[in-house]
């Protein structure tokens, strides 16, 4: 039932409104002027918000910049008995979502609301697949290593800086990526991962900067690049250090001009990225090894980032666990599982070649085979056996 909350110092208009809301199936709040309004509003949830302008204490515009401020998304529909062309383009420049003259057209006033409630229901959905969408994982630890990357993460996000993430497979770059970029300037627009292990280098300056219709056997349209995908956000170049040296130069243009090429293309495209990288490899080796260009190296670490083993970090072992077990509960639509004070010992005693990614499959693992309780003999049973 959508709930509405009317704020008029009229007692009669209240009544009226409140009458006749409550026969359409709406829940109504009332609120004797916007002091008291804003109290209410402050506190509950609305789906859309019935004001009056001319009130005693605070006025209803007053109260709509309030509003505003503190939650946008909540549709307020102004009302006045003073109705003017100045007043209503003033409320709608505040945020109103209309404006209403007393006395209401009752239709008018109903299909109004109807639209707000609606309009509110939609924003609502939209954040909610966004955040699924777009959901960036907890960063669990506790461990002085996990502390000093959030530490470093808040220094750095606001920043424009380029940031080179090192750690083995499996340890959460990504998450790492996800979390400067959630926290940056450009959190609202896109994040887009590139593996270059993933993609075969005859494709990856394709996949990276994109490609003309006709400019190879199999490019049958137009194809726009991560790069451009990314304008105005981050590009995420995990695994950097298997990118081919032809890719690396294009990518160092990139980065120094703030221009792209497309493959078989001639116009140059200006683009505004902020670049993360990740690799598992130690890449001034493969400078050495004439394997990865130094300059490139250098212009990508300006921030350097290593994320440890789980094997160096093993204080964060239960935590994880205890979230991992939480997460794996909800996909599944069941109770938590308790696990003993043995098996989760044994966990930390475990060694973990595949890091975090292996951690969580194995407690999806003992959610599946286990009983009520994870024991020790379940980790021995499907973990440590050899």
């Amino acid at each position: 039932m959508p709930k509405v909350l009317v704020i008029d110092d009229e007692k009669a208009i209240r009544n009226t409104l409140k009458e006749i809301l409550t026969f359409e199936g709406y829940q109504v709040d009332e609120a004797v002027d916007g002091e008291n309004g804003w109290k209410l509003f402050s506190e509950e949830n609305y789906d859309v918000v019935l004001c009056d302008i001319k009130m005693p204490k605070m006025d209803g515009i007053e109260f709509l910049t309030k509003a505003t401020e503190l939650n946008g998304d909540v549709p307020v529909i102004m009302v006045s008995g003073h109705g003017n062309i100045e007043s209503a383009v003033e409320a709608v420049k505040k945020g109103a979502f209309d404006f209403i003259s007393k006395p209401p057209d009752l239709n008018r006033m109903l299909i109004t609301i109807r639209n707000a409630t609606d309009k509110n229901t939609l924003s609502k959905e939209t954040r909610t697949l966004k955040k699924k969408v777009y959901k960036v994982q907890e960063m669990i630890g506790t461990s002085k290593e996990i502390n000093k990357i959030k530490s470093t993460i808040d220094k750095v996000a606001a920043t424009e800086a380029r940031v080179l993430i090192t750690g083995e497979n499996g340890v959460g770059k990504e998450l790492v990526a996800r979390w400067i970029h959630a926290k940056s300037n450009r959190a609202n627009k896109p994040l887009i991962e590139v593996n270059c292990a993933a993609i075969p280098q005859e494709l990856i300056e394709s996949e990276l900067f994109g490609h003309e219709k006709g400019s190879f056997t199999s490019a049958m349209k137009q194809h726009i690049g991560k790069f451009e995908q990314a304008n105005g956000g981050t590009l995420f170049l995990d695994e950097v250090g298997d990118m081919s040296l032809s890719s690396q130069a294009k990518v160092l243009r990139a980065l120094q001009e703030g221009k792209i090429q497309r493959v078989g293309g001639e116009k140059e495209i200006s683009v505004d990225v902020r670049v993360i990288a990740a690799t598992n490899k130690d890449l001034l080796k493969e400078v050495e090894d004439k394997n990865f260009r130094l300059d490139l190296y250098h212009r990508l670490s300006v921030i350097l980032i290593h994320t440890p083993s789980l094997n160096n970090r093993r204080e964060d072992i239960p935590l994880l666990v205890d979230y991992f077990l939480n997460e794996i509960a909800k996909d599944y639509g069941q109770p938590v599982k308790n696990i003993s004070p043995k098996a989760l010992k044994a966990l930390q005693e475990h060694n973990w070649r595949g890091n975090i990614r292996e951690l969580r499959n194995v407690v999806e693992r003992l959610v599946i085979l286990s009983g009520n309780t994870i024991e020790l003999s379940d980790v021995e049973d499907y973990v440590t056996k050899k």
